[in-house]
């Protein structure tokens, strides 16, 4: 592996399963691990990476769709999970977890030549957050299941040269669709998820002369449309000279390389 480029691969993005691989220098983590670990290897190795590379899982909360095949990888693989302490305490599915690092959200810690910084977001979960991690003199921001974009999130994505952001749901669709009232409800909350446009705002806050890669991820199957988030996301991307990638739920995305400079 190029020790001074960071590849990047979505897994699995979606309410049936999420795991993102970030590669780094001599190793890689995972950040979440919500399919099952056969899946996970499978995925992996259909796009040339290895799980071996794995140095730790990062969880960024409790969901069975972020935390499905943890524990299978962490036992199977050595690998250490990252993860703080009240979403330690949910996770009712992992199984025995000997190997694991329990931190604060807010706090930052690395993971071999990788800094990782987290921090808190608003979801329907016990301690829910997101991750900057940076390598040599690049940056990737990732907050998924999110419901509402606050200051403090906005300040630790900043300078990110590839951001990994939810763009949850359509409002019409979600509103003019199946979903009982009361989870319409709660995926509009400030618990819930984020809506296309509010994504849109982040976004555009974000851009800078570094930011090369948006990848959407978490897109609703029933209340969401990749053709729609793209039409409204490329007069964004597109003058700015930001490659756009949208996270798929079925398949790993193809990999994205950074080069980065130490």
């Amino acid at each position: 592996m190029n020790s001074s480029k960071l590849t990047i691969c979505p897994l699995a993005s979606g309410s049936k399963g999420n795991s993102l691989y970030v590669g780094f220098g001599t190793g890689a983590v995972l950040v979440d691990a919500g399919i099952s670990g056969a899946e996970t290897e499978l995925r992996m190795e259909a796009v040339g990476l290895s799980p071996e590379s794995i140095r730790g899982i990062l969880i960024t909360h409790d969901h069975t769709d972020h935390i499905k095949g943890a524990g299978v990888l962490s036992r199977r693989y050595g690998i250490p999970l990252y993860i703080t302490e009240k979403t330690f305490a949910s996770c009712r599915k992992l199984g025995k977890v000997k190997n694991y690092f329990l931190f604060n959200a807010g706090d930052s810690f690395s993971v071999d030549e990788l800094h990782v910084s987290s921090f808190s977001v608003s979801h329907d979960a016990s301690d829910p957050v997101g991750f900057s991690l940076d390598f040599a003199n690049c940056r990737i921001g990732i907050t998924t299941d999110l419901g509402e974009v606050t200051d403090h999130v906005r300040e630790c994505l900043k300078g990110s040269s590839l951001l990994y952001v939810e763009s949850n749901h359509d409002p019409a669709m979600l509103m003019n669709g199946s979903y009982t009232m009361y989870l319409k409800e709660k995926i509009r909350s400030r618990e819930g998820h984020l809506a296309n446009s509010d994504t849109m705002d982040l976004v555009q806050s974000l851009i800078h002369d570094g930011l090369e890669h948006l990848v959407l991820a978490h897109l609703s199957e029933e209340n969401n449309c990749p053709k729609l988030v793209r039409e409204m996301f490329l007069p964004i991307t597109e003058p700015a000279g930001i490659e756009l990638h949208i996270a798929e739920q079925g398949r790993p995305g193809r990999i994205i390389n950074i080069n980065c400079l130490g």
